[in-house]
């Protein structure tokens, strides 16, 4: 059987959207079981008002609606940028290694940024909550296109062992 042809566009804000709830939906729980819901969105509300101005986003629900928007849109770019990338490791299977080290340096640097501002209201996000909202976000994502692209198995092992399929 035949694949379908794939639309990097489609896929990529579908995987996006994946990701950003999984991280919104692990964040909810979080913030409900500590007795603060919609806390988290919150602060990062609040810290993204501070750095584009505070217009658009004066009160709580401002703040919450603001990020989630925010968060959205970051994750369906991701989800694109993620999306044209296995779709060129069918030309390129070696890109795929690339795109580890990537994620991996990415989430490295995702966390040294965390503990920079781990001294303001971003402090009281634990670095595991994060790690546990990244993983689950990136498992999602990638099981995602994993099942889109059966290839994609082949590519890897290609990538990281230097072989052909």
């Amino acid at each position: 059987m035949a694949e379908r042809p794939h639309n990097f566009v489609r896929e990529g804000i579908f995987a996006g959207f994946i990701g950003a709830t999984v991280i919104a939906v692990w964040f909810l729980i979080v913030d409900a079981v500590s007795g603060h819901p919609f806390y988290t969105p919150q602060v990062l509300g609040q810290g993204l008002a501070n750095v584009l101005g505070k217009t658009m986003m004066d009160g709580p629900a401002g703040q919450v609606i603001g990020y989630t928007i925010f968060h959205y849109a970051l994750f369906v770019l991701v989800g694109i940028v993620l999306t044209v990338v296995i779709h060129q490791a069918d030309r390129t299977p070696a890109i795929l290694a690339g795109l580890l080290i990537v994620v991996v340096a990415f989430e490295l640097g995702f966390y040294m940024l965390t503990a920079l501002f781990a001294e303001g209201p971003l402090g009281q996000l634990a670095w595991y909550q994060i790690f546990i909202a990244n993983v689950l976000a990136a498992v999602a994502m990638f099981g995602f296109l994993w099942k889109t692209h059966p290839r994609l198995s082949g590519h890897l092992r290609t990538a990281l062992e230097g072989t052909d399929d």
